[in-house]
């Protein structure tokens, strides 16, 4: 069982890489898909934080080769692989889901970062760069990703506010899920990318919507702080 599902990690990582380039491009959710179109939502990252993606997609794939290759067989890699597994297997076809429906993509993607979150606590403690960094990452990018999702479907379909609103609780909503996984599993590899997110979110903004640039700062002051006092970079 264990090589089967260190198998299907490495088949389900290649399907997941190459996932795009069989699917139409997805830059955010296209005006006919949300009742109040949202152009540029102040919760998005700048463009070129989504570069984060060709990092995640290639160590994901060479910790799977690794792991099928050296660790098929190892209870501590076996106990993260089935969440993580999931996650992945979501991640295929979530770009076509993505394209067709806000509200599925939002559910879809948070199905993603909790198996990918609890792949990572329950990641081995040995390997670190060959699977709790990997993981991390994917599980860091995606907590900040659920975030924005969920904050410009809110807005689109004029939840409780608009899409400035939103964007602080979807800023608040990513620092707060990023202090409570990094307490249950230290892994720096995780709060470095979701201050990665927050950084694109500051240069998205600028001055031009300064309070959420301000506010963004702000969580990228505190994780930067308790990454610092775990003394764990």
């Amino acid at each position: 069982m264990e090589k089967f599902t260190a198998a299907a990690i490495l088949v389900l990582s290649i399907a997941f890489a190459i996932s795009p380039a069989f699917t139409a491009p997805f830059s955010g959710f296209t005006p006919d898909q949300l009742p109040n179109p949202q152009i540029d939502p102040p919760i998005q990252p700048e463009g070129y934080a989504f570069a984060i993606w060709g990092l995640i997609y290639t160590w994901l794939i060479v910790s799977a080769v690794l792991g099928l290759w050296k660790r098929a067989d190892a209870g501590d890699w076996h106990a993260a692989r089935l969440p993580l597994a999931i996650s992945l297997a979501v991640g295929v076809p979530w770009l076509a889901i993505a394209n067709a429906s806000a509200i599925w993509a939002t559910i879809t993607i948070i199905i993603m970062a909790l198996g990918a979150i609890t792949a990572l606590i329950r990641a081995p403690y040995v390997d670190r760069w060959w699977f709790q960094a990997p993981v991390g990452i994917y599980a860091g990018w995606l907590t900040a990703a659920s975030w924005v999702s969920i904050g410009t479907t809110a807005a689109g379909y004029g939840l409780i506010t608009g899409s400035f609103g939103w964007a602080f609780a979807g800023i608040l909503g990513a620092l707060s899920s990023a202090l409570a996984v990094y307490k249950m599993r230290a892994a720096p590899e995780y709060l470095l990318t979701i201050i990665w997110a927050l950084v694109g979110i500051v240069v998205a903004n600028g001055v031009v919507t300064l309070p959420v640039s301000a506010f963004a700062a702000f969580g990228i002051a505190v994780l930067a702080f308790t990454l610092i006092r775990s003394q764990r970079i």
